[in-house]
């Protein structure tokens, strides 16, 4: 009899190809009806309700009641990272149309994990970031400096109110496409918060990729010296 915590039970899920698309498209941090999620998954309402079930079983998936409707949403980040893990380790997907081909690149140039920015955007802030010493990595953390304190205030950001929630500040999350960590926690759900206040990016409707507007390219080479 095995003494270690039972794996397979959380693995197993995601070896059923129409339950490892809902939960991808989980993966924009939002609240999904059973019907959009079966429209993503491109199978029928009543498979849908099956698989969300099981994944709920198994602590994937929360779902919450609003009336006589029902809002699906990842359990918690850490479910959200484990799963970006797997996507970095997992075979790219066969391209075969145009559309499917620019919805990679969308993808793969700025999303959403979660909560927080991915792709090649969050990670070329995060590295900004690093050389701007806004912050300092500390194996699997980061850890803001003084002048990143006096950064994240004057662009309005409340630091001590982050810091009492009760989760993780700002720990470094892996990036399935570009294979360098990119900001999560508390604080990179705040950046990517105050960019959609700022109308510097946009979210791309049923896709879980942002894209950069004008006001973006300019915010973030004044602020951040990240050219897009």
């Amino acid at each position: 009899m095995s003494i270690n915590p039972n794996v397979a039970e959380i693995v197993a899920p995601l070896g059923e190809k129409s339950r490892a698309t809902i939960l991808m498209s989980l993966m924009d941090g939002r609240f999904h009806t059973a019907s959009e999620l079966a429209y993503m998954a491109a199978i029928t309402p009543q498979t849908t309700s099956f698989h969300l079930s099981k994944l709920i079983e198994a602590s994937l998936v929360h779902v919450e009641k609003q009336g006589r409707h029902r809002y699906y949403q990842l359990a918690n980040e850490e479910v959200a990272g484990v799963l970006e893990s797997f996507l970095a380790i997992s075979p790219p997907p066969e391209v075969c149309s145009l559309k499917q081909s620019n919805q990679v690149k969308l993808l793969q140039e700025a999303r959403t994990c979660y909560d927080h920015l991915a792709g090649k955007l969050g990670v070329d802030l995060t590295e900004s970031m690093l050389n701007m010493d806004y912050l300092e990595k500390d194996n699997r953390n980061f850890i803001v400096t003084p002048k990143g304190e006096q950064f994240f205030t004057d662009f309005g950001i409340d630091l001590g109110h982050l810091k009492r929630k009760r989760r993780s500040f700002s720990h470094a999350c892996l990036d399935w496409s570009e294979r360098h960590h990119h900001l999560a926690g508390a604080l990179g759900n705040e950046l990517m918060k105050r960019f959609l206040d700022l109308s510097w990016i946009v979210q791309v409707p049923s896709i879980r990729a942002v894209k950069v507007t004008d006001q973006g390219k300019e915010g973030f080479k004044q602020h951040f010296n990240v050219s897009i």
